[in-house]
């Protein structure tokens, strides 16, 4: 199970700390692999962006205007963490429903 996300965001530390035997993918530090944001842009659509981050808010109208994958390839903060994959199967967000299917 892979958890990507950033290694100072508390969310993800309580993914990583619940989820046993997974590890961090630092988004920040080490990018995206290869078809990760597509896949997960296909899975969840907009709700892959954070608009509530500091970094969406510092951005100006064209930037905003900007492709999402494009505005999360350069800017990894603004994807909503984490990103778990297992399986095969993604799950955003650390949410009730995340944690229920992940038996966390």
């Amino acid at each position: 199970m892979v958890i990507y996300g950033i290694k100072t965001c508390d969310t993800c530390r309580k993914a990583l700390k619940a989820l046993e035997g997974s590890q961090l993918h630092d988004i920040r530090e080490n990018g995206f692999p290869e078809g990760l944001l597509d896949r997960a842009a296909a899975r969840f659509g907009t709700a892959l962006l954070n608009t509530k981050s500091t970094t969406w808010r510092g951005l100006d109208a064209a930037e905003r205007d900007r492709p999402m994958l494009d505005l999360i390839a350069e800017h990894p903060t603004l994807m909503k963490r984490p990103l778990i994959e297992t399986g095969g199967d993604l799950y955003l967000g650390w949410t009730e429903a995340t944690r229920s299917a992940l038996g966390a």
